[in-house]
């Protein structure tokens, strides 16, 4: 089962708001997944970006590859 970091999309309409999460890589964006690691709010100036760090050392070392933003953001928190 190949496992990714990803984003899941909360919020209203225009108003987004994303959870970081550990989810199958074939489970849709917003459906089921494996582990909450934190959030992303990117609406807020500066953004806010919150995980456990535990957890996604964790993640990643069971072989969790993380996507491309969060990559980007992971690296920025020098998690990466």
């Amino acid at each position: 089962m190949p496992v990714r970091i990803r984003l899941m999309r909360m919020g209203r309409r225009k108003r987004p708001f994303y959870r970081v999460v550990a989810a199958d890589s074939r489970a849709p964006r917003d459906g089921k997944f494996l582990d909450i690691l934190g959030y992303y709010d990117p609406l807020k100036e500066p953004y806010e970006f919150k995980v456990d760090p535990e957890k996604v050392k964790i993640w990643l070392q069971r072989g969790a590859e993380p996507t491309e933003t969060v990559r980007a953001l992971l690296k920025r928190a020098g998690l990466l």
